[in-house]
């Protein structure tokens, strides 16, 4: 088990993009577990802007950041094609890493980052730590508590019609490493695992509908962007303990009225949270009621993006495993790879990994 450090550990931003800004708002939650102390990227002018804009002592490269021994997390914020890079940077400078979604464009990467930790002895987390916000903590709890019996069956639904009206830079959606799976599931599969443990199998279908987008969004509107990765998959997923989910995830849809998370059981039927957001509403279904209720949530404190890494940062100083784990993240990102390997050979395709199912979190992390 990973030594104990003093707290708050000094965090290392690496990535100086638009989810930044959300990481370093909510970093200050948590003074008394997390800081970050610097900023880098490849552009080490924009990171040095960033730095300034956020009152940091320092804005630098990426190895001048993994060089500093005041250093002892690093949050990795770069492109997916770049997670595995600078994880495996990260670990070989000594660092603990905490590496937003996806862990990895392929299993066989994520692999390589958790046997590096491990030989080293250090820590990776992995977003989204959404599943620890009181939306899906509240469901935990229910699910738990036996609220719907025995979880039979979920579905969960991440369909729009994409990122290029809205995104600055859209192009990575499409490209390997992107679309609708990559880009939007790991929420999705992070939440099932969370509620219903790990899964056994995965069957699957895939088809690109576009190939290419127009770009309306700003700087970039009027460019197109040639699209090299699936834009709409469906599948089933069937899980360890019995449950079989229906998953569906597109950038082809124009509206829909499907549910983004529910889970059905012999008992009854559980509307979850939106898997993107920390809170949201959640609304239970009995055969004893005959109804929807909307049920209050377990944690009522404002929780956002950084909650991961300080409950990891946390779990270091008392030297016990995390929670929005690495281990997670792998077998997320093995289901992940098992749609594209189903679809391909058209046949359902058994999953080699597993993970420890993650424990509930309790009120007022601090």
């Amino acid at each position: 088990m990973t030594k104990p450090l003093r707290l708050p550990l000094g965090v290392g931003l690496i990535g100086c993009g638009n989810v930044s800004d959300s990481y370093f708002t909510h970093a200050k939650r948590f003074p008394g577990l997390i800081k970050i102390l610097a900023c880098a990227g490849r552009d080490v002018d924009r990171a040095k802007a960033k730095a300034a804009e956020q009152g940091l002592g320092r804005g630098c490269s990426v190895s001048e950041l993994l060089a500093d021994p005041a250093i002892d997390v690093v949050l990795n914020l770069t492109n997916p094609t770049a997670h595995t890079a600078i994880n495996l940077q990260a670990l070989r400078a000594g660092k603990h890493c905490y590496c937003e979604k996806p862990f990895a464009v392929s299993y066989r990467d994520g692999l390589r980052v958790l046997a590096e930790a491990a030989k080293r002895k250090l820590r990776v987390g992995v977003a989204p730590d959404t599943v620890l916000g009181p939306g899906m903590q509240t469901c935990r709890k229910l699910i738990d508590d036996g609220a719907i019996g025995k979880p039979i069956s979920a579905t969960a639904n991440f369909l729009n019609h994409g990122s290029e009206g809205w995104h600055p830079n859209p192009d990575f959606f499409y490209q390997p490493g992107g679309g609708p799976l990559l880009g939007g599931s790991p929420y999705h599969f992070s939440a099932l695992v969370t509620l219903l443990g790990p899964a056994r199998s995965v069957s699957a279908m895939a088809k690109t509908t576009f190939k290419e987008r127009l770009i309306t969004s700003q700087p970039f509107s009027g460019q197109r962007i040639k699209v090299r990765t699936p834009t709409h998959l469906a599948g089933v997923v069937e899980f360890a303990q019995g449950t079989v989910a229906t998953v569906t995830m597109s950038f082809d849809v124009w509206a829909h009225h499907l549910p983004a998370l529910e889970i059905h059981g012999t008992e009854g039927s559980l509307q979850c949270s939106d898997p993107f957001q920390f809170a949201g509403d959640v609304q239970l279904w009995t055969r004893e009621t005959k109804q929807w209720q909307k049920v209050p949530l377990l944690h009522t404190d404002e929780a956002g993006r950084s909650l991961g890494l300080a409950e990891m940062a946390l779990a270091i100083h008392e030297r016990r495993p995390h929670r929005a784990s690495g281990e997670m993240a792998l077998h997320v990102t093995e289901i992940m790879e098992a749609f594209f390997r189903s679809a391909d050979k058209g046949r359902k395709v058994p999953l080699k990994s597993t993970c420890r199912r993650p424990a509930p979190l309790p009120s007022g992390l601090k």
